[in-house]
C-alpha cells in the first residue's frame, strides 16, 4: 500500500511538473511583445467586393458587387499598385495558363462573369484576353448599370507583366488547378527570375501542381492543403514541446481566427517560431471557408493584442488605413 501510494504521489508531481513546463512554454506572458504592425496581405489587390453570404463555387461575385467606392478591378496592375500604395505588403493573384504558353492573371475558371469573352480562359491566347474588357459585368444594382463596362479593356495582364512591373514587391501566386503539369510550367517560368525577386514570392494552390513547384524550386515558399497538414497535424501533437516540425520550415500558414487559439503558444510565440524558421503566417477571418477577410474596423477588433503576424484583408484601402491610425 506504501509502494502504491508513493508510485500516485510522483506521478500526481510528474504532471504537475509537466503541466508547469506545457504552460510556461507556451505561455505568451513572458514573451516580449514586437513593436511592430502586422503585415497585411491584400487580397487580389484593391478590387470590388461583395457580400459573403450564400456564396457558392459558382457564384458570380460580379453581379452582386457593393457600390462602387474606388475604380479598381482586381488582379490587374492598377489595383496592385494601388494596393502597394495603401499599405500592402503583399498581394495575391491568381493565375491560368494560356494557349501559347504564358500565364494570365485572372480570378476566374470561365470568362462569362467578368468580361465580354465566353469559354474556360485557359482556352485562349494572351492576346484574345488582352481583347477583352474586365469591367464588363461588375454591377451592384442587379444589372441596372453596369459602372466599369468600357473601362477595363486590355487590363488582363500576363504574370510576366506583373512581376516586371513590381520587381521588389512580394507576390502570393495563386495556381487556380491541381494539375502537375501547371506547377511544372509555372516553376520553369519562375527559374529564370533572378534569386531577390524569387525570395519575395510564395506560391498555393492544389496539392499536385504544388508538389512539382516545390521540387523543381526547394527553396520557393509554398502552400497547400497537403503542406498545410504536414505541418499543423504534428505541431498540434508536438508543439506544447517547442518542436517545430521540419514541414513547418520555409512555407506560408494560413490559420482562420476560430482555430488559431488552438494552436500551442498562439499567438506570440507560435508566430515567433514559425517565422524563426522562414514560415509566414497569416491568419484568416472566420473559418477561411470562401477568402474572408479583416476588411472593416470592427474586425481589427478581433486581432490579438499587439499581433504582429499577417492579416488577409479584402480591403487593404481600409485596414491599413485603421491601422496607421
Amino acid at each position: 500500500m506504501k509502494k502504491f501510494k508513493r508510485y500516485i504521489k510522483r506521478l500526481i508531481i510528474f504532471l504537475l511538473v509537466l503541466a508547469a513546463f506545457i504552460y510556461l512554454n507556451n505561455s505568451n506572458l513572458f514573451t516580449q511583445a514586437k513593436d511592430e504592425a502586422p503585415l497585411l496581405l491584400a487580397h487580389r489587390g484593391m478590387g470590388q467586393t461583395f457580400p459573403m453570404e450564400e456564396i457558392a463555387s459558382d457564384t458570380c461575385t460580379a453581379e452582386r458587387i457593393y457600390e462602387p467606392e474606388h475604380s479598381y478591378l482586381e488582379n490587374t496592375i492598377p489595383s496592385m499598385k494601388a494596393a502597394f500604395e495603401a499599405g500592402a505588403d503583399v498581394v495575391e493573384f491568381d493565375v491560368h495558363p494560356t494557349k501559347d504558353g504564358q500565364f494570365a492573371v485572372f480570378h476566374d475558371w470561365t470568362l462569362e462573369c467578368r468580361t465580354n469573352g465566353e469559354g474556360v480562359t485557359r482556352e485562349h491566347t494572351m492576346a484574345e484576353l488582352k481583347q477583352l474588357d474586365l469591367g464588363y459585368g461588375y454591377t451592384a444594382d442587379k444589372g441596372e448599370t453596369y459602372p466599369f463596362r468600357g473601362k477595363g479593356v486590355g487590363l488582363m495582364p500576363s504574370l510576366e507583366e506583373v512581376l516586371s512591373y513590381f520587381p521588389e514587391e512580394s507576390f502570393l501566386i495563386h495556381i487556380k488547378s491541381d494539375d502537375p503539369e501547371e506547377g511544372i510550367q509555372l516553376a520553369q517560368f519562375l527559374s529564370k527570375l533572378p534569386n531577390e525577386q524569387l525570395k519575395q514570392l510564395t506560391v498555393y494552390g492544389g496539392d499536385q501542381p504544388i508538389h512539382s513547384v516545390k521540387e523543381m524550386l526547394p527553396e520557393l515558399r509554398v502552400m497547400s492543403i497537403a503542406t498545410m497538414k504536414s505541418c499543423m497535424i504534428p505541431y498540434i501533437s508536438m508543439g506544447w514541446t517547442g518542436y517545430v516540425p521540419s514541414a513547418c520550415h520555409n512555407t506560408q500558414i494560413h490559420i482562420p481566427e476560430n482555430y488559431a487559439p488552438w494552436m500551442w503558444g498562439w499567438p506570440d510565440k507560435f508566430i515567433t517560431r514559425l517565422e524563426n524558421v522562414g514560415t509566414r503566417v497569416i491568419m484568416v477571418a472566420g473559418n477561411g471557408g470562401w477568402s474572408e477577410g479583416f476588411d472593416t474596423t470592427e474586425d481589427l477588433k478581433r486581432l490579438p493584442s499587439h499581433y504582429t503576424g499577417g492579416v488577409w484583408t479584402n480591403r487593404i484601402d481600409v485596414i491599413a488605413r485603421d491601422l496607421q491610425e
